[in-house]
């Protein structure tokens, strides 16, 4: 038994980010840490899905257009595989079609430009912290 005087801390819940503009990734992974959160950031799709993921108290957020892979290609990829994270998907004007799909593979989807604490809201609503 620990002495009352210790207290077990949990990790803090990570963000899996997958964006190929490093700037924005990099931008993106001070903001998320500032904010409490632990941040694997990843700039390309085949990347990601080589990647063993955490399995709880995580999600993903992805953007939709990368060269390669897209976004729900990278979703689509996981889900196959049984990954059941929370994911949001970061697009700018998304063409016919996406957010069904996205609706499909149980992301949410977030218009860039991401303005002001859009995309931390739906984070914060997934991953409480």
């Amino acid at each position: 038994m620990l002495p009352d005087s210790l207290t077990l801390i949990r990790p803090a819940p990570m963000v899996v980010l997958l964006d190929d503009d490093a700037a924005l990734r990099r931008a993106l992974t001070f903001f998320l840490e500032i904010e409490g959160y632990r941040v694997r950031a990843c700039a390309t799709g085949e990347e990601l899905v080589t990647q063993a993921l955490p399995d709880a108290e995580a999600c993903l957020v992805l953007d939709y257009r990368l060269a390669g892979m897209s976004g729900l290609d990278v979703l689509q990829t996981l889900r196959d595989r049984g990954v059941s994270l929370p994911a949001i998907l970061i697009t700018s004007n998304p063409p016919p079609g996406v957010r069904a799909h996205a609706a499909r593979l149980q992301a949410q989807l977030v218009e860039k430009p991401l303005l002001g604490d859009l995309l931390l809201g739906h984070i914060h609503r997934i991953l409480p912290l």
